[in-house]
């Protein structure tokens, strides 16, 4: 028996060049923004299960130890945000495209079975829009994956 917790992600950060700008861009989006633990310098959401940062690219490369030399347009990760329909991510992408996101990818039905769509947010960070029927959310939002 070990002490060691069991793995998991409990926050994402990304890297933004307007940590203001970005944070007015997410919370149009619907995402509540903890005032208790964010500064003007960071800003920590409430996402389900996890907690969404945004907090200035060159400082968070800097606390990486890596170079902030610029990745092609695709850096390799997206974020996701499932929704309980087809209907609901429409909806939530003519929003997001309301709040300043650029269109990637309409929504359409995809080849596993459900339904998806992609906007970049203000600094080009890939999100998906998806209704996943084989995953079911609870209230919150969060995803209940099969055992």
């Amino acid at each position: 028996m070990t002490d060691r917790p069991a793995a998991a992600i409990a926050i994402i950060t990304l890297g933004v060049a307007d940590v203001a700008r970005a944070t007015r861009f997410y919370e149009a989006l619907g995402f509540v923004l903890s005032r208790g633990a964010s500064q003007d310098t960071i800003s920590f959401f409430r996402a389900g299960g996890v907690v969404l940062a945004l907090f200035g690219r060159d400082a968070l490369a800097h606390d990486a130890a890596m170079a902030t030399t610029s990745a092609g347009p695709f850096g390799g990760i997206t974020i996701a945000r499932n929704l309980p329909s087809p209907e609901a991510v429409d909806a939530a992408f003519a929003e997001a495209l309301a709040a300043g996101a650029t269109a990637l990818k309409h929504p359409e039905k995809v080849f596993w079975g459900g339904y998806s769509g992609y906007v970049a947010d203000l600094d080009g960070h890939p999100i998906e829009l998806a209704h996943n029927p084989f995953f079911p959310l609870g209230p919150d939002g969060t995803v209940t994956l099969p055992d």
